[in-house]
This record gives C-alpha cells, structure tokens and sequence, in this order.
C-alpha cells in the first residue's frame, strides 16, 4: 500500500509581517500546495491522501477562502481524507460542518470525523483520532487505538493510525494532557495491531523516536523560521508481511515555493556592508522569501544610512524582511568629518551638535538598532539621536 501523508496545510493563515501583497501570495501558495501534492500523488501511484490535521487554520474563514481550498482538492486525482485538528476541531462552528464546505466539497474527500478504524478501501483502515474542541485534555490518538481488536491486524489489512497533536517523545514533561503517549505506539507497532502512524501538529518533518513507523510529515509551506525541513510532503510505502522494522518507508518529497532564512551577521566596515548587499542581492527567488536578519557591529553615521538604503532596496524585492528589535546590535558611533564634508551650518550645525551629545549617552547595554528607523513623537534617547543623524545625513546628501 503507498499513500501520501501530509498535514498542517492551515489554510487561511496570516503572518503579521507580511505585507498584503506577499501575504495575498503566500495564503495563494499554501491552496497550490494542495495541487502540487495531488499531481505528486498521481505520479507516485498513491492510492490516498492523508491530511493529519489542521487543514484550516482556523473554523472562522471566509467563504472565498474554503471555496479556494475545495476547488484544490478537486484537482486532487485520489481520494483525501481530512482529520480536524486543533485549529479547525469538529465542534459546533466547525468549517466542516459549514454550508460552503457541506454542499461544495468534491466527493472523493472525506473527513474523519468519528475515532476508531474506518475501512476506506479493500485491505485498508483508517484509524483516526479527531479533535472535536481545540482542548480535548486526553490522548486522543491513544484513545482511538484503544478500539482496536486486541492482537494483530487481520492477514491483507493495512491500519494506518491518523492523528494530530504533540508527542511524549518530543515533550518529555508532558505540558499538555493531549500529549500523544509513543510507547503505546510503538507497542501497537511491533506488535502488528497497526502498520504506521501518521501525525500532525509538529511543522518541522520528524521521525518520532527515531521510527520510520511513526513521522510528521511537517508543513507543506514554511509558516515560522524555526521549523526544520518544512515544505515537503511524504510518500510511504507500507507492507504489512515484513518484520516490524522493515514495514514502512518513507520517502520524503519537497512541495515548497516560500522559504524562512535566517542571517545573522556582522557590520563594521565598508567591506561587511558590500558583503551583506551581495549576499542579499543573490538570493533566489526573492519575492517568496521571508529572511530574518540579525545584524551586530559598530557602524559610523554614514555606514549607517549606507545600511539603511541597502535594507530598503532589498525590503522591496522579498517576501520580507524581519529585523526584531530585541536581536539587533549596531551601534552607531558619530564622526565629525562626516558633518564638515557636509558642510552644514547654522541651525542645522546646532542641531548636530545636540544630537551627537544625545547620542554618545548610550551604554552598551542599550547599544540597539530597533531597525525601525526615527519615530515620532518617541522620547528623545541615545537611539532616537542616531536615527536622527542617520536620517539627516542622507536627506543632506541626496540634496548635495
């Protein structure tokens, strides 16, 4: 038996960092998702779909974007089946239960919507383990491999456990009463009761315990920069005949057209800055990328407007650019030639002077770039001064 195991597409999901325009493209990319794992599907000889929870990231969606989602699925040339998870549970306002999804939903797409083992095709169970509230306070998935007959699953029957939700293994001190027991699995397993347990919730692809009988597929698009190997989908291969550990292969296939990249670098000199706009400027496909910068060093007034220039032009071309404040740390150290080239005067001069005073009052404690340039109205402090230097030095230099 091969099947397709994927989960947590959360549909409808938003990122507050993203712009309309790249957020209209990333909600666009997680619905395309669903294609590219139907043409996958087909050109593996899948005979399912799993979706292992969270297919909506949440039961309060608009019409338009359901509707998006089931045109999708249509597309998809093998049956799905789709289990509620804890961000669209089965409870009284769930997105399955709604009239859009209810009349419009293709019928080779079905949810799983009632624990225990559920035949979906000749020689093949289900055993699922919906959530039907977003805290059920109980092992869900244990719960539902509980129903089963005692002892091995009958000759020619693949079971394959659906569930959502973290794991003991991941979670050793069990902060959530949800917590999926894996040594109840993993005795299922060897035992022969079920043949592979597919789960969702953890975003990064995990082989649990070190199992290839129990995995996260993790999410088909990134949604945070911390998740590790997001963005693919996973086709298993289950035979049941085979010893315990020989049963299951999985095979990994990548389905992602955004990505989260984090850089963390240096700024000290003219030469650092070079580096960083070639480096910037060679990523690829920018437009679907959310790059996470941390920048520590110490700059002059005109290195930093430099570095200011430079993080808009490449603002512009990604998906985004994310500079949180409490992981920047460039100083910005006054020069006076800088001010004399520039030759100022007057009033202007004065304010100069002021603001480099203001300036130099920084401890290394509170040595931060917010990166988000001059506020305001915000309280005159060593970082409003710099970001006033760095600001008028490149309207004073576009001027000359």
């Amino acid at each position: 038996m091969r099947l397709l195991h994927t989960a947590d597409w959360q549909i409808g999901m938003t990122r507050r960092f993203l712009e309309p325009e790249a957020q209209a493209r990333f909600g666009a990319a997680r619905v395309e998702a669903i294609r590219a794992l139907g043409r996958l599907a087909q050109e593996q000889g899948c005979a399912l779909v799993v979706v292992s929870g969270d297919v909506f990231e949440s039961n309060h969606l608009t019409g338009q974007t359901v509707r998006r989602a089931l045109e999708a699925l249509r597309a998809v040339p093998v049956p799905v089946y789709l289990l509620p998870g804890n961000h669209d549970p089965l409870d009284a306002a769930s997105v399955y239960r709604s009239d859009v999804f209810v009349r419009e939903c293709p019928p080779h797409v079905h949810v799983l919507d009632t624990a225990g083992a559920r035949e979906v095709a000749p020689g093949l169970e289900l055993v699922a383990a919906p959530w039907e509230s977003k805290h059920p306070g109980r092992d869900l998935v244990g719960e539902a491999v509980d129903l089963l007959p005692e002892g091995p699953a009958p000759d020619g029957v693949v079971r394959v456990v659906v569930g959502h939700g973290g794991v003991d293994d991941v979670d050793p001190r069990w902060r959530d009463a949800a917590t999926i027991r894996t040594s109840s699995l993993a005795a299922a397993l060897d035992e022969g009761r079920v043949h592979y347990v597919a789960l969702g919730d953890r975003h990064s692809r995990t082989a649990v315990a070190g199992r290839q009988d129990i995995h996260y597929p993790g999410a088909p698009e990134p949604t945070r920069e911390t998740e590790v190997d997001p963005g693919q989908v996973l086709v298993v291969d289950v035979d049941p005949g085979r010893a315990a550990g020989e049963r299951v292969q999985v095979t990994p296939h990548a389905v992602a057209t955004w990505r989260f990249l984090v850089l963390e670098r240096e700024v000290d000199t003219d030469a650092d800055l070079d580096a960083l706009d070639a480096e910037l400027g060679g990523l690829v496909d920018k437009d679907r990328t959310v790059l996470f910068l941390t920048l520590r060093g110490t700059v002059t007034v005109a290195q930093h407007a430099r570095l200011e220039d430079l993080r808009e032009r490449h603002r512009d071309h990604l998906g985004a650019l994310v500079e949180r404040e409490q992981h920047q740390q460039v100083v910005v150290v006054s020069d006076d030639d800088v001010w004399r080239e520039l030759g100022l005067g007057g009033y202007l001069a004065a304010a100069v002077d002021e603001m480099q005073a203001q300036a130099q009052a920084q401890t290394p404690a509170r040595a931060q770039a917010s990166g988000e340039g001059l506020v305001v109205g915000r309280a005159d402090d060593d970082e409003s001064a710099r970001d006033a230097l760095s600001l008028l030095y490149r309207l004073s230099r576009s001027r000359s």
